[in-house]
């Protein structure tokens, strides 16, 4: 009886230690597992196997593993965000570069349309998108009215230039025609003749002219004009042209009719 007591109590002891191990891996794994590690433990019925080195091997296989995995995912985030940055980018600078073409345009038009640069010189301010436009319309408009106006001028100059063709091959057929037929030759009139003309007319016109005042040349200027308007009237140099004509005739007369007396008395 007493070597049975023994050995159940031995018995009891064994499975306390047991089971005392069971529960200190049980804690263990409970403390490891808020501490983020895993740690695997075997439990039989006859005792407790623990086996730590297997435990650190397979952790340190499944963080290389997640860092492996993390890190291909890091890199592919990473080309995503790298291309829509340079997307980004180049959106940005196309972008850029349309709205400096348009400025352009619009400075451009600005510099070409007169209106748009008396506006701004004269007010001070800068003419906005929409007001460049307008002013450009207005004068794109004004440029196609000028250039109907000279084209109808062109085609009115076209035709007088046709119409004076005409006359001036009229007045060479006629040329020809009288040189080809010349009719009985008129006296003609001596260079003498015409300068004594001349001089009798300016003789005439002289004996008003003469009263203008020429003190300066401001009292000459201002008084030639008036006298133009009152004296050189197209009936008054008529009468004074013929005036001198009929007088140059009486005296030409008289002299042809002193000269055949003349020729009769020596006859005589």
């Amino acid at each position: 009886m007493a070597e049975q007591r023994t050995v159940a109590e031995l018995l009891g002891g064994h499975c306390s230690e047991d089971y005392g191990a069971t529960t200190m891996d049980q804690d263990q794994v409970t403390v490891d597992s808020r501490e983020g590690t895993k740690h695997y433990s075997r439990c039989s019925s006859a005792g407790s196997i623990h086996t730590p080195n297997s435990s650190p091997h397979n952790t340190d296989d499944d963080e290389d593993s997640g860092d492996n995995c993390s890190g291909r995912g890091g890199s592919a985030n990473a080309s995503t965000l790298s291309y829509k940055e340079r997307r980004r980018e180049a959106h940005t600078q196309a972008e850029q570069k349309r709205r400096d073409a348009i400025k352009k345009g619009y400075d451009s038009l600005q510099e070409l349309v007169p209106t748009c640069q008396q506006n701004d010189s004269a007010s001070g301010y800068k003419l906005s998108k929409a007001l460049i436009l307008q002013k450009s319309i207005d004068y794109i408009g004004y440029l196609n009215q000028q250039k109907k106006k000279q084209e109808e001028e062109s085609a009115a100059l076209q035709k007088e230039v046709i119409a004076l063709r005409i006359i001036q091959n009229s007045y060479e057929h006629m040329l020809q025609h009288q040189q080809a037929n010349p009719g009985p030759e008129e006296e003609r009139l001596t260079d003498e003749a015409k300068f004594q003309v001349f001089q009798a007319v300016m003789d005439e016109m002289f004996e008003t002219f003469q009263h203008i005042p020429m003190d300066n040349f401001k009292q000459l200027t201002t008084g030639v004009i008036p006298w133009l308007e009152e004296h050189c009237k197209p009936h008054i140099l008529r009468n004074i042209l013929s005036r001198t004509l009929q007088d140059m005739s009486q005296q030409s007369s008289h002299q042809s009719m002193s000269v055949d007396q003349q020729d009769s008395d020596g006859f005589s």
